[in-house]
C-alpha cells in the first residue's frame, strides 16, 4: 500500500509540472536539432558557450529578417488575396460562373453557394475576430507573457544541454549497468541524429517547396504569389497530408483566375508530389528516418490524436525513435539467444 501511495503521489506530482516536462521534451528536440551546428562551431575552435550563443543569434537574425521582410508582403497578399476571392466568386462571368456550371454538371451546385456565402461572410467574421482580440487585450498578454517565459525556459534549458551534452549523457547512463552503458550511448546518438536529420530535413523540403511554388506563381502570373507560396510551404511541414492540401489549395485558387491555370497548377501539383515523394525525401530522409508509409501513418495520426499539429509534426522522429530502441533490443536478444544455444551445444 504504501509502494503505491507513493507511485500514485509520483504521478500526481509529475501530472502538476506536465506543462515544465513538455518544455524539456522541447529543448531536448531543439538541442539535438541545434547540436550540430554547435560542433561544427567548436571545429573551428570557438568556445562551446560562445559557439551555442552564435546559433542563438543566427537563429534570431533568420527569423527577423523572415519577419521584416515577408511577414508585412504575405499579409497585405493574404487581406487581399481573401478580398479577390470574394470578389470573384460574387462576380457574374469568369472562371466563377464556369466553375458553378462545372459543379452543377456534376450535381454539387449547393457546394459552390455555399462556399460562396462563406466566403462572403469571411470578411466580417475576421473583422469580428479582430475586435474580439482587442476586446481582450488583458487575456492576449497573460498569453504572451506565458509564451515569453515558457520561450525562455526552453532556450534555457537548451542551452545547458548544449553546453556539456556528454555530462548530461554521463549522469544518464549512470541509471544503467556498466555493461549496458555503452549500447545505451549508441542508441541515443542515433536518435539525436534522428531527430535533427528529421527536421532540418523536413525544413529544407518546405523550403523548396515554397520557393518552387512561388516561381511557377510568378510564371503563370497568378495574383498573391507569395502569400500562397508561404501557405503551401507551411502544410508541407505537415507529413502526408500537408503537400496535398497546399496542391488543393493552389488548384482552388487557380480556378478563380481561370480553368487553364487551375489546370496547370494541377500538373504542376501532380508532377511536384512525385519528385518530392520519390527523389527528394528519400535523399534527405535517408540516413535519418527508416521507416514505411503504415507506420508513418499510424504515428502520424496518433501524434495529431494526441497534440494536435504539434503532435503530428513530432510523430515521425519519435516513432523513429521508437524503431531504433525495439531493433537494438531485438537485435540483443538474438544474441543472447545465439550465445546460450552455442554455450550449451
Amino acid at each position: 500500500l504504501l509502494s503505491a501511495a507513493v507511485v500514485l503521489g509520483a504521478l500526481f506530482l509529475l501530472w502538476q509540472v506536465r506543462s515544465i516536462i513538455g518544455w524539456g521534451v522541447l529543448a531536448l528536440f531543439l538541442a539535438a536539432v541545434l547540436n550540430p551546428a554547435v560542433n561544427w562551431l567548436e571545429r573551428r575552435r570557438i568556445k562551446r558557450s560562445i559557439g551555442i550563443l552564435l546559433t542563438y543569434l543566427g537563429v534570431v537574425v533568420g527569423l527577423l529578417l523572415v519577419l521584416g521582410i515577408f511577414v508585412p508582403v504575405v499579409y497585405s497578399e493574404i487581406r487581399d488575396l481573401i478580398d479577390f476571392i470574394v470578389a470573384v466568386t460574387q462576380s457574374p462571368g469568369g472562371a466563377s460562373e464556369w466553375l458553378r456550371t462545372f459543379l452543377e454538371q456534376l450535381g454539387l451546385g449547393s457546394l459552390f453557394n455555399t462556399l460562396s456565402e462563406r466566403l462572403a461572410e469571411l470578411p466580417s467574421q475576421l473583422g469580428q475576430l479582430a475586435r474580439s482580440f482587442l476586446l481582450s487585450a488583458g487575456g492576449l498578454a497573460v498569453s504572451a507573457a506565458t509564451f515569453v517565459s515558457a520561450l525562455v525556459t526552453i532556450l534555457t534549458l537548451t542551452f545547458f544541454l548544449l553546453l556539456n551534452p556528454e555530462g548530461f549523457m554521463n549522469v544518464g547512463l549512470r541509471l544503467f549497468a556498466e555493461p549496458q552503458r555503452p549500447r545505451v550511448r549508441r542508441l541515443l546518438s542515433q536518435s539525436a541524429g534522428a531527430v535533427s536529420g528529421y527536421i532540418t530535413g523536413n525544413l529544407a523540403i518546405s523550403f523548396i517547396c515554397g520557393v518552387l511554388t512561388f516561381i511557377v506563381l510568378l510564371v503563370l502570373g497568378m495574383p498573391y504569389p507569395a502569400a500562397l507560396a508561404l501557405l503551401v510551404a507551411l502544410l508541407d511541414l505537415i507529413p502526408l497530408v500537408g503537400a496535398t492540401l497546399g496542391g488543393a489549395l493552389l488548384v482552388v485558387v487557380g480556378f478563380f483566375v481561370s480553368p487553364w491555370t487551375a489546370l496547370i497548377l494541377l500538373v504542376y501539383v501532380l508532377v511536384y508530389q512525385q519528385f518530392e515523394g520519390s527523389i527528394l525525401q528519400p535523399m534527405v530522409y535517408s540516413r535519418a528516418v527508416q521507416l514505411n508509409a503504415l507506420v508513418i501513418f499510424i504515428a502520424v495520426l496518433v501524434g495529431a490524436a494526441l497534440l494536435g499539429i504539434p503532435g503530428a509534426l513530432l510523430a515521425i522522429p519519435v516513432a523513429e525513435i521508437i524503431r531504433i530502441v525495439a531493433t537494438d533490443l531485438i537485435e540483443h536478444r538474438s544474441r543472447l539467444a545465439e550465445e546460450e544455444t552455442a554455450q550449451g551445444a
